[in-house]
């Protein structure tokens, strides 16, 4: 299913629905009802070159505003990664009317909520309000889009809270590290190569002039989109945004060199050791998204791949190796199909104790070659077909996660209506097409293997820094 930030939320809901007896038919309905109420998307463009997407929805007296930015982790370069994800902190430390901390403290005075998250493909600024308010907080964010003040005594506290959100996020967390390595691994000269957060030594660097000159840079009108969702009125939505956002200067925008991933020609496999008390595995696939592919019909199969061996309790990693065999205590698998760059199709598995990871990983190239050998079902099919357009309703319960796939879409150059479209696309998908993309690109010449062992030390507990903003 699209993976915009909401799949996990929404899991254990659509799960639940699908064990008390959700049937293919119900789902139908559901899906047909969710359709007639979902209104048409609003678009505009400032004469700045911003764009305006605003969706209504009358069920609750409520708007949220999204600021999306188009540039992320893979937009970055050795010596400044990290950089977007430091940038974004940065952006809660005041303007030239502001003072640090009065952007949250007012929001929060409306009653509303705000936050912000940086991705390897965008970095976007949230505020969830009362409709009454939604004026008030665009001229808060139209504010720090341009008029930012970045102090250094400011930026060198601040540089501190991301060197201790590092350390809480990956330094200390084994599992996070070995994600980490795996996909430094797996991505040679890809700008996914990086992690989000970035290297520590990178974060050391970095120059109050590393941060002022890429916000000049990014943070301009024609490099943002505006996606407004709520109970409002698309042209009192655009005339505020003329209003605000429509006084800024435009940037030139030049946009990264292409950093295509080089073909891989062989198993490439890492191990770590950690503070852990349980070994894990990771291993992936490149896999084309909906950005990069020449073919679409390969994208919506290697989704329905991925649902068919971990899009529920009932698919097959769980089905087979946690509560079959009992090999594994969990397994899993992953895919993002909508990335910018070129994606990778995960598959991750934790041992059951009394099983080592060579079982363990044995036991997921045995599910593969299952699929390369036989095509699946057309009951499974339908299931996971089942799957996805329930979870296309539940994303309508939230203007947050309408929101979110609008902005997400348009950020890494997708058309808005690929939502729209998504379970028509997958219908399309046949067993034989799941058949084929396994055989394609799930091989061993192909493959990145990370494992984690315990190092016999015991893990202790830590406390997340306090901070504003986050990684996706």
């Amino acid at each position: 299913m699209l993976k915009t930030g909401l799949k996990t939320g929404l899991k254990s809901r659509l799960t639940g629905c699908l064990r008390s007896g959700l049937t293919l038919g119900l789902v139908a309905t559901l899906f047909l009802l969710g359709t007639q109420a979902n209104a048409s998307v609003s678009r505009f463009e400032l004469d700045n070159g911003m764009q305006v997407l605003v969706k209504v929805d009358h069920r609750a007296p409520v708007a949220v505003q999204q600021v999306w930015y188009r540039v992320g982790a893979t937009y970055e370069y050795g010596g400044i990664t990290g950089l977007s994800h430091m940038l974004e902190h940065m952006m809660f430390k005041g303007t030239k009317t502001l003072p640090p901390g009065e952007f949250s403290k007012r929001v929060s005075e409306l009653g509303g909520e705000d936050n912000a998250f940086t991705s390897s493909d965008y970095t976007a600024y949230y505020q969830v309000v009362g409709q009454q308010n939604l004026e008030k907080v665009m001229a808060l964010e139209s504010d720090r889009m341009r008029n930012l003040v970045i102090d250094e005594a400011e930026f060198q506290k601040e540089r501190d809270v991301v060197t201790e959100e590092r350390r809480w996020r990956v330094e200390d967390q084994p599992s996070s590290k070995l994600y980490e390595l795996f996909r430094a691994t797996a991505y040679v000269n890809s700008g996914k190569h990086h992690p989000v957060i970035g290297w520590i030594s990178d974060i050391r660097a970095y120059t109050v002039d590393d941060l002022r000159s890429w916000y000049q840079q990014w943070y301009a009108p024609n490099n943002a989109t505006l996606v407004v969702v709520g109970d409002v009125d698309p042209q009192q939505v655009y005339q505020w945004a003329k209003q605000y956002y429509g006084v800024h200067t435009p940037e030139t925008i030049t946009p990264p060199k292409p950093r295509l991933e080089i073909a891989q020609e062989g198993e490439r496999r890492i191990q770590l050791k950690g503070a852990t008390k349980s070994p894990s595995l990771v291993m992936g696939f490149h896999v084309p998204s909906l950005v990069t592919t020449d073919n679409d019909s390969e994208v919506y199969a290697l989704s329905v791949l991925s649902s068919v061996l971990a899009g529920s309790d009932s698919a097959r990693l769980p089905r087979e190796l946690v509560r079959g065999s009992k090999v594994a205590v969990s397994a899993g698998a992953g895919y993002d199909e909508t990335s910018r760059l070129e994606s990778l199709f995960t598959l991750n598995i934790t041992p059951s104790e009394g099983k080592t990871l060579d079982e363990a990983e044995a036991a997921l190239w045995s599910q593969i070659e299952q699929l390369q050998q036989q095509p699946i079902s057309q009951q499974e099919l339908e299931r996971v077909l089942a799957q996805s357009e329930a979870q296309y309703v539940f994303h309508q319960d939230s203007i947050q996660a309408q929101a979110m796939i609008l902005g997400s879409l348009v950020s890494v150059g997708l058309p808005i209506e690929t939502y729209d479209h998504w379970v028509e696309s997958l219908r399309k998908v046949t067993p034989q097409s799941v058949q084929a993309v396994a055989q394609k690109y799930l091989t061993r010449d192909k493959v990145t293997v990370a494992s984690l062992l315990p190092n016999g030390e015991t893990a202790t507990p830590q406390t997340m820094p306090e901070m504003h903003g986050g990684i996706r």
